[in-house]
Protein backbone atom coordinates (compact mmCIF):
# COMPACT_ATOMS: atom_id res chain seq x y z
CA UNK A 1 0.00 0.00 0.00
CA UNK A 2 1.33 3.42 -0.95
CA UNK A 3 2.27 5.82 1.84
CA UNK A 4 1.22 9.47 1.43
CA UNK A 5 2.48 12.15 3.80
CA UNK A 6 1.13 15.69 3.91
CA UNK A 7 3.48 18.29 5.37
CA UNK A 8 1.60 21.43 6.34
CA UNK A 9 2.49 24.55 8.31
CA UNK A 10 0.69 24.40 11.69
CA UNK A 11 -0.91 27.80 11.05
CA UNK A 12 -2.60 26.45 7.90
CA UNK A 13 -3.67 23.32 9.77
CA UNK A 14 -5.22 25.52 12.46
CA UNK A 15 -7.02 27.45 9.73
CA UNK A 16 -8.59 24.21 8.47
CA UNK A 17 -9.55 23.10 11.98
CA UNK A 18 -10.96 26.48 13.05
CA UNK A 19 -13.64 26.25 10.35
CA UNK A 20 -14.13 22.70 9.11
CA UNK A 21 -16.90 23.84 6.72
CA UNK A 22 -14.63 26.28 4.88
CA UNK A 23 -13.73 24.96 1.42
CA UNK A 24 -10.79 27.33 1.00
CA UNK A 25 -7.61 25.49 -0.03
CA UNK A 26 -4.38 26.02 1.91
CA UNK A 27 -0.77 25.27 0.82
CA UNK A 28 1.07 22.09 1.77
CA UNK A 29 3.53 19.46 0.50
CA UNK A 30 2.55 15.91 -0.44
CA UNK A 31 5.29 13.29 -0.21
CA UNK A 32 4.85 10.08 -2.20
CA UNK A 33 8.02 8.01 -1.91
CA UNK A 34 10.90 10.31 -2.88
CA UNK A 35 8.62 12.75 -4.68
CA UNK A 36 7.65 16.05 -3.05
CA UNK A 37 4.65 17.72 -4.67
CA UNK A 38 3.39 21.23 -3.97
CA UNK A 39 -0.33 21.00 -3.30
CA UNK A 40 -3.30 22.86 -1.89
CA UNK A 41 -5.55 21.00 0.49
CA UNK A 42 -8.95 21.40 2.18
CA UNK A 43 -11.47 19.25 4.00
CA UNK A 44 -14.24 17.81 1.82
CA UNK A 45 -17.58 16.07 2.21
CA UNK A 46 -20.61 16.71 4.40
CA UNK A 47 -21.32 14.27 7.24
CA UNK A 48 -17.64 13.30 7.44
CA UNK A 49 -16.43 16.79 8.42
CA UNK A 50 -17.84 16.33 11.92
CA UNK A 51 -15.95 13.05 12.42
CA UNK A 52 -12.52 12.55 13.97
CA UNK A 53 -11.21 11.11 10.71
CA UNK A 54 -11.86 13.67 7.96
CA UNK A 55 -11.69 13.52 4.17
CA UNK A 56 -9.48 15.75 2.03
CA UNK A 57 -9.48 17.45 -1.34
CA UNK A 58 -6.01 17.77 -2.85
CA UNK A 59 -5.17 19.97 -5.83
CA UNK A 60 -1.70 19.61 -7.37
CA UNK A 61 0.25 22.83 -7.93
CA UNK A 62 3.79 21.89 -8.92
CA UNK A 63 3.79 19.70 -10.85
CA UNK A 64 0.33 20.67 -12.09
CA UNK A 65 -0.67 17.06 -12.83
CA UNK A 66 0.28 13.68 -11.36
CA UNK A 67 -0.55 10.62 -13.47
CA UNK A 68 -2.76 12.84 -15.61
CA UNK A 69 -4.81 14.16 -12.65
CA UNK A 70 -4.88 17.73 -11.34
CA UNK A 71 -7.08 16.90 -8.34
CA UNK A 72 -7.73 13.88 -6.14
CA UNK A 73 -9.92 13.13 -3.13
CA UNK A 74 -8.77 11.24 -0.06
CA UNK A 75 -11.88 9.70 1.50
CA UNK A 76 -11.82 8.67 5.15
CA UNK A 77 -14.46 5.88 4.78
CA UNK A 78 -14.98 6.44 8.51
CA UNK A 79 -18.32 4.59 8.80
CA UNK A 80 -17.17 1.57 6.81
CA UNK A 81 -15.35 -1.03 8.90
CA UNK A 82 -14.19 -2.72 5.69
CA UNK A 83 -13.04 0.56 4.05
CA UNK A 84 -14.26 -1.07 0.85
CA UNK A 85 -17.85 -0.26 -0.08
CA UNK A 86 -17.01 2.88 -2.03
CA UNK A 87 -14.25 1.22 -4.04
CA UNK A 88 -16.27 -1.92 -4.73
CA UNK A 89 -19.14 0.24 -6.01
CA UNK A 90 -17.03 2.46 -8.25
CA UNK A 91 -15.24 -0.57 -9.68
CA UNK A 92 -18.61 -2.25 -10.25
CA UNK A 93 -19.86 0.72 -12.28
CA UNK A 94 -16.66 0.67 -14.30
CA UNK A 95 -17.22 -3.02 -15.00
CA UNK A 96 -20.78 -2.51 -16.30
CA UNK A 97 -19.82 0.30 -18.68
CA UNK A 98 -20.54 3.46 -16.68
CA UNK A 99 -17.86 6.18 -16.54
CA UNK A 100 -16.55 5.90 -12.99
CA UNK A 101 -13.61 7.38 -11.06
CA UNK A 102 -10.74 4.99 -10.36
CA UNK A 103 -9.57 4.52 -6.78
CA UNK A 104 -6.88 2.95 -4.59
CA UNK A 105 -6.19 2.64 -0.87
CA UNK A 106 -3.29 4.61 0.62
CA UNK A 107 -1.84 5.05 4.11
CA UNK A 108 -1.92 8.73 5.06
CA UNK A 109 0.33 10.66 7.45
CA UNK A 110 0.06 14.37 8.27
CA UNK A 111 3.14 16.04 9.78
CA UNK A 112 4.35 12.62 10.88
CA UNK A 113 1.07 11.53 12.51
CA UNK A 114 -0.68 8.43 11.23
CA UNK A 115 -4.17 9.33 9.96
CA UNK A 116 -5.06 5.84 8.77
CA UNK A 117 -6.09 4.17 5.54
CA UNK A 118 -7.76 6.39 2.95
CA UNK A 119 -9.37 5.78 -0.40
CA UNK A 120 -7.80 7.94 -3.09
CA UNK A 121 -10.43 8.73 -5.73
CA UNK A 122 -10.02 10.51 -9.06
CA UNK A 123 -11.80 13.81 -9.39
CA UNK A 124 -14.40 13.69 -12.17
CA UNK A 125 -13.19 16.64 -14.23
CA UNK A 126 -11.79 17.63 -17.62
CA UNK A 127 -8.48 15.89 -16.82
CA UNK A 128 -10.28 12.58 -16.25
CA UNK A 129 -11.96 13.01 -19.65
CA UNK A 130 -8.56 13.54 -21.25
CA UNK A 131 -7.06 10.50 -19.48
CA UNK A 132 -9.92 8.32 -20.74
CA UNK A 133 -9.77 9.77 -24.28
CA UNK A 134 -13.35 11.00 -23.87
CA UNK A 135 -14.68 14.03 -25.75
CA UNK A 136 -14.42 17.34 -23.93
CA UNK A 137 -17.66 18.57 -22.38
CA UNK A 138 -19.17 20.30 -19.35
CA UNK A 139 -19.36 18.48 -16.01
CA UNK A 140 -21.91 19.34 -13.35
CA UNK A 141 -21.98 17.80 -9.87
CA UNK A 142 -25.18 16.84 -8.03
CA UNK A 143 -24.16 18.14 -4.61
CA UNK A 144 -27.36 17.68 -2.61
CA UNK A 145 -30.71 15.89 -2.73
CA UNK A 146 -32.41 18.64 -4.70
CA UNK A 147 -30.70 17.22 -7.79
CA UNK A 148 -33.72 14.98 -8.42
CA UNK A 149 -34.57 16.13 -12.00
CA UNK A 150 -37.81 17.58 -10.63
CA UNK A 151 -39.53 20.95 -10.21
CA UNK A 152 -40.04 20.04 -6.54
CA UNK A 153 -37.66 19.33 -3.68
CA UNK A 154 -37.70 16.05 -1.77
CA UNK A 155 -40.06 17.78 0.69
CA UNK A 156 -42.44 18.61 -2.20
CA UNK A 157 -41.61 22.32 -2.08
CA UNK A 158 -41.35 24.25 -5.36
CA UNK A 159 -37.71 24.90 -6.23
CA UNK A 160 -36.57 28.50 -6.47
CA UNK A 161 -34.29 27.56 -9.37
CA UNK A 162 -34.25 24.52 -11.63
CA UNK A 163 -30.51 24.10 -11.09
CA UNK A 164 -30.84 23.78 -7.29
CA UNK A 165 -28.71 20.91 -6.06
CA UNK A 166 -26.12 21.30 -8.83
CA UNK A 167 -22.64 22.85 -8.96
CA UNK A 168 -20.69 23.31 -12.19
CA UNK A 169 -17.29 21.62 -12.02
CA UNK A 170 -16.14 22.32 -15.57
CA UNK A 171 -17.81 24.49 -18.16
CA UNK A 172 -19.44 27.85 -18.74
CA UNK A 173 -22.52 29.72 -17.49
CA UNK A 174 -24.37 28.59 -20.62
CA UNK A 175 -23.98 24.98 -19.49
CA UNK A 176 -26.12 25.70 -16.42
CA UNK A 177 -28.70 27.27 -18.73
CA UNK A 178 -28.68 24.04 -20.76
CA UNK A 179 -29.17 22.02 -17.56
CA UNK A 180 -32.18 24.16 -16.61
CA UNK A 181 -33.66 23.57 -20.05
CA UNK A 182 -33.06 19.83 -19.67
CA UNK A 183 -34.87 19.71 -16.32
CA UNK A 184 -37.71 21.85 -17.67
CA UNK A 185 -38.06 19.49 -20.61
CA UNK A 186 -38.23 16.42 -18.33
CA UNK A 187 -41.09 17.98 -16.39
CA UNK A 188 -43.02 19.95 -19.00
CA UNK A 189 -43.19 17.84 -22.17
CA UNK A 190 -46.23 15.70 -22.79
CA UNK A 191 -45.67 11.98 -23.15
CA UNK A 192 -45.50 11.90 -26.95
CA UNK A 193 -42.98 14.75 -27.15
CA UNK A 194 -40.93 13.42 -24.20
CA UNK A 195 -40.44 10.01 -25.84
CA UNK A 196 -39.38 11.69 -29.07
CA UNK A 197 -37.14 14.42 -27.63
CA UNK A 198 -35.40 12.81 -24.63
CA UNK A 199 -33.01 10.64 -26.74
CA UNK A 200 -31.82 13.87 -28.40
CA UNK A 201 -30.42 15.22 -25.12
CA UNK A 202 -29.81 12.14 -22.94
CA UNK A 203 -27.83 8.99 -23.64
CA UNK A 204 -30.72 6.84 -22.46
CA UNK A 205 -28.82 3.55 -22.61
CA UNK A 206 -25.99 4.88 -20.42
CA UNK A 207 -28.43 6.52 -18.04
CA UNK A 208 -30.35 3.27 -17.56
CA UNK A 209 -27.06 1.42 -17.07
CA UNK A 210 -26.26 3.86 -14.26
CA UNK A 211 -29.72 3.31 -12.71
CA UNK A 212 -29.15 -0.45 -12.86
CA UNK A 213 -25.78 -0.10 -11.13
CA UNK A 214 -27.18 2.05 -8.32
CA UNK A 215 -30.12 -0.35 -7.95
CA UNK A 216 -27.84 -3.39 -7.68
CA UNK A 217 -25.51 -2.01 -5.01
CA UNK A 218 -28.52 -0.29 -3.37
CA UNK A 219 -27.31 3.26 -2.89
CA UNK A 220 -30.36 4.81 -1.26
CA UNK A 221 -29.64 8.46 -2.09
CA UNK A 222 -27.64 7.89 -5.29
CA UNK A 223 -30.61 8.68 -7.54
CA UNK A 224 -30.97 12.28 -6.34
CA UNK A 225 -27.45 12.99 -5.10
CA UNK A 226 -23.82 11.84 -5.46
CA UNK A 227 -23.58 11.80 -9.23
CA UNK A 228 -22.01 13.90 -11.97
CA UNK A 229 -23.63 14.91 -15.25
CA UNK A 230 -21.28 15.04 -18.24
CA UNK A 231 -22.40 16.42 -21.60
CA UNK A 232 -20.45 14.53 -24.25
CA UNK A 233 -18.98 17.09 -26.64
CA UNK A 234 -19.30 14.80 -29.66
CA UNK A 235 -22.80 13.41 -29.17
CA UNK A 236 -24.24 16.42 -27.34
CA UNK A 237 -25.92 13.95 -24.95
CA UNK A 238 -25.86 13.92 -21.16
CA UNK A 239 -24.14 10.98 -19.49
CA UNK A 240 -23.95 10.26 -15.78
CA UNK A 241 -21.29 9.04 -13.35
CA UNK A 242 -21.38 7.92 -9.67
CA UNK A 243 -19.35 9.14 -6.70
CA UNK A 244 -19.38 8.75 -2.89
CA UNK A 245 -20.95 5.29 -2.76
CA UNK A 246 -20.15 4.29 0.81
CA UNK A 247 -23.80 3.56 1.64
CA UNK A 248 -24.01 0.36 -0.40
CA UNK A 249 -23.65 -3.47 -0.38
CA UNK A 250 -26.31 -3.93 2.30
CA UNK A 251 -25.38 -1.00 4.55
CA UNK A 252 -26.32 2.67 4.69
CA UNK A 253 -23.87 5.58 4.83
CA UNK A 254 -23.66 5.23 8.64
CA UNK A 255 -22.74 1.56 8.35
CA UNK A 256 -26.07 0.19 9.55
CA UNK A 257 -27.54 -2.85 7.80
CA UNK A 258 -30.26 -2.33 5.20
CA UNK A 259 -32.67 -5.03 4.07
CA UNK A 260 -31.87 -6.36 0.61
CA UNK A 261 -35.22 -5.07 -0.71
CA UNK A 262 -34.89 -1.54 0.69
CA UNK A 263 -34.45 0.21 -2.69
CA UNK A 264 -36.97 -0.56 -5.46
CA UNK A 265 -36.11 -1.99 -8.86
CA UNK A 266 -36.46 1.40 -10.57
CA UNK A 267 -34.70 3.54 -8.00
CA UNK A 268 -36.44 6.88 -7.66
CA UNK A 269 -36.27 10.26 -9.36
CA UNK A 270 -38.44 12.16 -11.82
CA UNK A 271 -36.37 11.36 -14.90
CA UNK A 272 -36.47 7.60 -14.27
CA UNK A 273 -40.18 7.71 -13.53
CA UNK A 274 -40.86 9.37 -16.87
CA UNK A 275 -38.61 6.99 -18.80
CA UNK A 276 -40.22 3.91 -17.27
CA UNK A 277 -43.63 5.06 -18.49
CA UNK A 278 -42.65 3.93 -22.01
CA UNK A 279 -42.33 0.28 -23.13
CA UNK A 280 -39.23 0.92 -25.28
CA UNK A 281 -37.28 2.30 -22.32
CA UNK A 282 -38.61 -0.35 -19.94
CA UNK A 283 -37.52 -3.06 -22.38
CA UNK A 284 -34.05 -1.52 -22.67
CA UNK A 285 -33.74 -1.40 -18.88
CA UNK A 286 -34.86 -5.02 -18.69
CA UNK A 287 -32.12 -6.05 -21.13
CA UNK A 288 -29.45 -4.08 -19.25
CA UNK A 289 -30.39 -5.19 -15.75
CA UNK A 290 -30.96 -8.82 -16.77
CA UNK A 291 -27.48 -8.96 -18.28
CA UNK A 292 -25.91 -7.40 -15.18
CA UNK A 293 -27.72 -9.81 -12.87
CA UNK A 294 -26.46 -12.75 -14.93
CA UNK A 295 -22.90 -11.61 -15.64
CA UNK A 296 -21.75 -8.99 -13.12
CA UNK A 297 -23.80 -8.75 -9.94
CA UNK A 298 -23.45 -12.39 -8.93
CA UNK A 299 -21.73 -14.13 -6.05
CA UNK A 300 -19.50 -16.07 -8.46
CA UNK A 301 -18.20 -12.84 -10.00
CA UNK A 302 -18.06 -10.58 -6.95
CA UNK A 303 -16.73 -13.05 -4.36
CA UNK A 304 -13.16 -13.24 -5.75
CA UNK A 305 -13.15 -9.44 -6.22
CA UNK A 306 -14.14 -8.89 -2.58
CA UNK A 307 -11.77 -11.62 -1.36
CA UNK A 308 -8.88 -10.03 -3.27
CA UNK A 309 -9.55 -6.51 -2.00
CA UNK A 310 -9.89 -7.66 1.61
CA UNK A 311 -6.63 -9.63 1.37
CA UNK A 312 -4.76 -6.48 0.28
CA UNK A 313 -6.22 -4.57 3.24
CA UNK A 314 -5.64 -7.18 5.96
CA UNK A 315 -1.88 -6.55 6.51
CA UNK A 316 -2.51 -2.82 6.98
CA UNK A 317 -5.94 -2.60 8.60
CA UNK A 318 -4.58 -2.48 12.17
CA UNK A 319 -2.61 0.67 11.29
CA UNK A 320 -5.76 2.80 11.09
CA UNK A 321 -6.16 4.53 14.49
CA UNK A 322 -9.81 5.50 13.86
CA UNK A 323 -11.39 2.29 12.56
CA UNK A 324 -11.31 -0.66 14.93
CA UNK A 325 -11.16 -3.39 12.33
CA UNK A 326 -9.37 -6.73 12.51
CA UNK A 327 -8.93 -9.63 10.12
CA UNK A 328 -11.89 -11.28 11.86
CA UNK A 329 -14.00 -8.17 11.34
CA UNK A 330 -13.26 -8.29 7.61
CA UNK A 331 -14.27 -11.93 7.47
CA UNK A 332 -17.58 -11.13 9.16
CA UNK A 333 -18.15 -8.22 6.80
CA UNK A 334 -17.58 -10.50 3.82
CA UNK A 335 -20.54 -12.59 4.93
CA UNK A 336 -22.71 -9.46 5.03
CA UNK A 337 -21.73 -8.60 1.46
CA UNK A 338 -22.07 -12.15 0.15
CA UNK A 339 -25.54 -12.56 1.67
CA UNK A 340 -26.58 -9.19 0.31
CA UNK A 341 -25.46 -10.04 -3.23
CA UNK A 342 -27.26 -13.39 -3.18
CA UNK A 343 -30.51 -12.00 -1.75
CA UNK A 344 -30.48 -8.76 -3.74
CA UNK A 345 -29.88 -10.62 -7.00
CA UNK A 346 -32.80 -12.97 -6.37
CA UNK A 347 -35.06 -10.09 -5.32
CA UNK A 348 -34.29 -8.02 -8.43
CA UNK A 349 -34.86 -10.98 -10.76
CA UNK A 350 -38.23 -11.57 -9.16
CA UNK A 351 -39.13 -7.87 -9.38
CA UNK A 352 -38.19 -7.75 -13.06
CA UNK A 353 -40.88 -10.32 -13.79
CA UNK A 354 -43.64 -8.26 -12.19
CA UNK A 355 -42.19 -5.01 -13.56
CA UNK A 356 -43.08 -6.05 -17.10
CA UNK A 357 -46.56 -7.20 -16.22
CA UNK A 358 -47.51 -3.59 -15.56
CA UNK A 359 -48.69 -1.90 -18.75
CA UNK A 360 -47.95 1.74 -19.50
CA UNK A 361 -50.89 4.08 -19.35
Amino acid sequence: MLKYEILINPKWLRKLDNDIWNDELVPAILKIGENRINIKVAYRGNVIRDKKKKSYRIVFQKPFKINGAHEIHLNAEFSDVSLSRNKLSLDFFDRIGVISPHSQHVLLYINGYNKGIYLEIESFDQYLLKKRNLPDGPIIYATNNRANFSLLTKKKEIKKRLDQGYTIKYGEKEDIDDLRNFIAMINALNNEDFAKEIPKVLDVEKYLRWVAGAVCVQNYDGFIHNYALYKNGETGLYEISPWDYDGTWGRNLHGRKLDYDYVPLTGYNTLSARLFHFPQFRNLYNEILTSILENDFTLDVQKPIIDGLFETLKPHISLDPYIKTTADTLEQEKKVYFNFIKNRNAYLKKELTSFFKVKSI
